[in-house]
């Protein structure tokens, strides 16, 4: 079997982590950069990514993302925050970098930018901001698999509450917005979640061939 899928097979929202065991810097330098290099839409990378190992933080972080265990037992939590307002300087900063990266002029690229501003700044704030937050999964994907490669369990998690976690982290005076949160580690031998099987939709159930 190719070793993605039985990797994905192996892979399972963890719901108790060994609290003892603690990823070591090596991989966790591998789990960033697969987040940074996720795919996302005009290659943008509109959030930041909150990386916690603070116990205080954590503690204070768990009630508001319904008690759950993993919050404070996990080796690390990872907060995706996407970028609210997003628009012209935002772009800039990506057509320097662009420009800086590919040694190309930036005037070059200025139909490129100016493109990017029509199709984005336009757009009312509150759907610029609902398009930050899904870049965030795209993101998460890539720590899911890249994790589960190296056999490290991650719980994504959407039950919290955005605006406590906000408060938490200084999100909004940072132009930020709590997404996604992501518990990464190892899961704990009496987690019997990890027995359980998979549970999806068939291949009949799920794909449409035109």
């Amino acid at each position: 079997m190719n070793d993605f899928i039985s990797n994905q097979k192996w892979r399972y929202a963890t719901k108790k982590f060994d609290s003892s065991k603690k990823i070591n810097s090596k991989d966790l330098a591998i789990l960033k950069e697969a987040i940074q290099l996720s795919t996302s839409s005009y290659g943008l990378q509109p959030y930041k990514v909150f990386i916690i190992e603070n116990q205080e933080i954590r503690a204070k972080i768990q009630p508001v993302a319904w008690g759950q265990s993993q919050i404070v037992d996990a080796s690390h939590v990872i907060v995706f925050a996407n970028m609210l307002n997003f628009g012209e300087e935002e772009i800039e900063s990506y057509l320097r970098n662009l420009a800086e990266t590919r040694r190309i002029n930036i005037e070059n690229i200025k139909p490129y930018g100016d493109f990017m501003k029509l199709k984005i700044i336009e757009l009312p704030e509150e759907t610029r901001n609902n398009w930050t937050s899904k870049q965030t999964y795209l993101a998460l994907a890539n720590l899911l698999n890249a994790a589960a490669e190296l056999k490290i369990d991650v719980t994504p998690m959407e039950g919290f509450d955005p605006k406590a976690v906000n408060e938490i982290l200084g999100l909004t005076e940072m132009g930020l917005n709590a997404s996604l949160i992501a518990t990464v580690g190892y899961r704990h031998a009496d987690d019997a979640t990890q027995h359980y099987a998979k549970v999806r939709k068939s291949e009949k159930e799920l794909f449409i061939n035109l």
